[in-house]
């Protein structure tokens, strides 16, 4: 069960879900946590809890509000007036008397919730509105009065669901206030009467000094720590950053003041960030968000997502389904803005920030062509892998790893696929001895797993204490790049291929922006995730092969294939041979792994390139694609493009209407 953020006990009333059917009311033992609102049978004589009543799903809240109170209710759920003196009946406790309502708005109606005390609801109402503050859903008008009889008192609406009738002027925890980082929100000190109600006491605000002045991240996923300097994160909690010299790991401070360090690739701030929300996916293309909405194909799904080449600027794509287009439609709309720093669709309607936007056209379509009903972008989002098994943790002890079953024979050894701890994934490579300047790389290793990015394949650590040397790394399921662009069972659009290419240019720009050079840049050097995407393997191992056939250009096993002239002449590495590698990566994508220069061998293949022969375009590759391919290839390297450049080309063609 998820830890326990409050707990206490309230009258509950009934939900009426038939007109006909009598309210009543009960005590209840509630209980709040990350994921649900929980209520329980209570024993007060022996002071524990009973079966479970039933419960609410966070993500399905709506709305969390007062209730104006009854007209003429009983003495346990009426308001003491300042002054007045109960007659004998009507002295019943404190903890006993349930005057202040409060609703729960989700998916099946209003749950409705009397507290002892206004302090108590005060913060329960404050502590729901946090837990809830990102979920998508969250409406913009409530019904002020209680549901009773088959109609609301506030404006005699007869439908349960019906939209309400009063605007919520100020949500503790709405868009507006996750943005806002100048004032820490504290919560109502404890009264005497909740501490006799709560069964566990509220954790402690965190002490950090000028807490106000600090940075304020939100995990975007759960984090379990892997060591004992690791601090735990829940998905949408708030955190305080302390520290920030490690650039992969930062020191951190929970709400309940736990202090560890945490994956700087789980958290993002509170201020001004969109990707707490499930509706916006960071790096995608306008034809990738097309295939997630076909794929999903419901009526009135969204995806926001970056506009290509335009920072700070994003697209909003919806599908819709419509009697004269049975495959459904999609239509992309820009967020546009005010000078006065305002956001607005396809009709002027204003709003602050962006979330704001997205909430109003949830809606309302207001000009677009359905109102955002589906997320469709929820279920792609996937915890990333972390620059280490914890904080600091580069050296593995081999007794934590347990071995499955082999994947292969690589340059240095075999490789296996792997557990660590009995269950982490990973895949583990048995340096075979020889075949490695051991030395070299275990001085090199910390370095190289500072290299971290989504694209990358994530190496977590090396096992140097005993023989043969162990590199740990990610695993990947769907195996290496070229067996699967082989695989005759599978079929490939040409917008997947150009994905895969762009999957290996991002991993590329950023060892560019970190001046590492990959030197074997190939199709069987990169790993297929389970969700499509290509990662980048074995970057930089090759400086420490000791084989003499891979270190001579002539040699059967050195990548000649994949070398420019300056490399098979003269050895001379550099970016721009590694953007050359990247070309002919991009002709085997397009040829769906066919051997490059496939008529020669390797003599003849260096004879050929250096001599000018260039790769044919492949019958998959447009003339727009092969001429991206081919710029890798000019005979002087200072006029080849970058990664940053080529990839700019890639998103400008991933974008483009088909």
């Amino acid at each position: 069960m998820s830890n326990v953020i409050l707990e206490g006990i309230f009258l509950k009333r009934s939900q009426q879900k038939k007109k006909t059917s009598p309210l009543n009311f009960k005590k209840r033992l509630f209980l709040l946590t990350e994921s649900k609102l929980s209520y329980y049978e209570y024993d007060f004589e022996r002071g524990r809890r009973g079966s479970k009543k039933g419960s609410v799903d966070i993500e399905k809240i709506t709305c969390v509000e007062t209730v104006v109170p009854e007209t003429n209710p009983p003495p346990e759920r009426r308001v003491p007036q300042k002054g007045e003196d109960l007659n004998e009946t009507e002295q019943i406790s404190i903890i006993e008397r349930f005057p202040y309502p409060f609703q729960v708005l989700y998916d099946e109606g209003p749950l409705y919730v009397f507290s002892p005390t206004e302090d108590l609801r005060s913060r329960w109402i404050h502590q729901l509105k946090k837990v809830i503050r990102y979920n998508s859903n969250l409406v913009q008008k409530y019904h002020p009065c209680f549901w009773t009889d088959g109609v609301y008192l506030c404006c005699s609406q007869t439908a349960k669901l019906a939209m309400g009738c009063k605007i919520v002027e100020s949500r503790s925890g709405s868009f507006r206030n996750v943005r806002s980082h100048h004032k820490v929100e504290k919560p109502l000190p404890p009264t005497p009467e909740e501490d006799q109600m709560m069964k566990k006491p509220l954790p402690p605000e965190p002490t950090a000094s000028s807490s106000s002045k600090m940075k304020k991240v939100v995990a975007l996923y759960d984090y379990t720590p892997m060591n004992e300097q690791d601090l735990q994160l829940q998905k949408g909690e708030e955190y305080i950053i302390l520290e920030e010299s490690n650039e992969l790991w930062w020191r951190a401070q929970s709400q309940n003041g736990a202090e560890g360090y945490i994956p700087s690739n789980y958290v993002t701030e509170t201020r001004d960030s969109l990707e707490m929300f499930e509706w916006y996916l960071k790096n995608i293309t306008r034809r990738q968000a097309e295939q997630f909405l076909k794929q999903e194909g419901k009526d009135g799904g969204f995806i926001v997502r970056d506009c290509t080449r335009k920072t700070g600027k994003y697209t909003v794509s919806v599908f819709a389904k419509s009697a004269g287009e049975p495959q459904g439609m999609i239509r992309h709309y820009v967020v546009c803005s005010t000078p006065q720093n305002q956001y607005f669709l396809a009709e002027k309607h204003l709003f602050n920030t962006i979330p704001e936007l997205i909430n109003y056209h949830q809606h309302n379509s207001a000009g677009l062509i359905s109102r955002l009903k589906y997320a469709v972008s929820s279920k792609q989002k996937m915890a990333p892998s972390t620059a280490g098994l914890g904080y600091g943790a580069w050296e593995i002890e081999p007794k934590d790893l347990t071995f499955l079953k082999e994947l292969g024979v690589g340059q240095f050894g075999v490789v296996k696929h792997g557990k660590w701890k009995g269950q982490y994934d990973v895949a583990i490579k048995m340096i075979k001895e020889g075949s490695m300047s051991e030395d070299a790389f275990i001085d090199e290793a910390k370095v190289m797993m500072n290299l971290s990015h989504e694209k990358l394949v994530q190496l977590f650590g090396v096992c140097t204490k005993e023989r043969p040397i162990l590199i740990v790394t990610e695993y990947l399921a769907l195996g290496c790049l070229l067996t699967y662009l082989r695989d005759t069972r599978r079929s490939f659009q040409s917008t997947e291929l150009l994905e895969m290419c762009k999957d290996v240019c991002e991993a590329m720009e950023y060892l560019e922006s970190k001046q590492f050079l990959h030197r074997d840049l190939a199709a069987r050097n990169c790993l297929v995730h389970k969700q499509g995407t290509i990662k980048v393997s074995d970057f930089g191992l090759s400086r420490y092969v000791l084989d003499d056939d891979y270190i001579s250009s002539m040699g059967s096993k050195f990548p000649v294939r994949w070398s420019p002239p300056e490399v098979l002449l003269y050895s001379k590495f550099s970016s721009k041979s590694d953007i050359w590698a990247f070309g002919v990566l991009m002709w085997e994508v397009y040829t769906l792994g066919k051997m490059p220069y496939e008529r020669f061998n390797n003599s003849e293949t260096t004879e050929h390139v250096t001599k000018g022969l260039r790769l044919y375009r492949p019958q998959l590759a447009s003339d727009r694609v092969y001429s991206i391919m081919y710029s890798c290839w000019h005979e002087k390297a200072e006029e080849r493009p970058t990664f940053q450049a080529l990839l700019g080309n890639i998103l400008d063609l991933a974008n483009e209407d088909p």
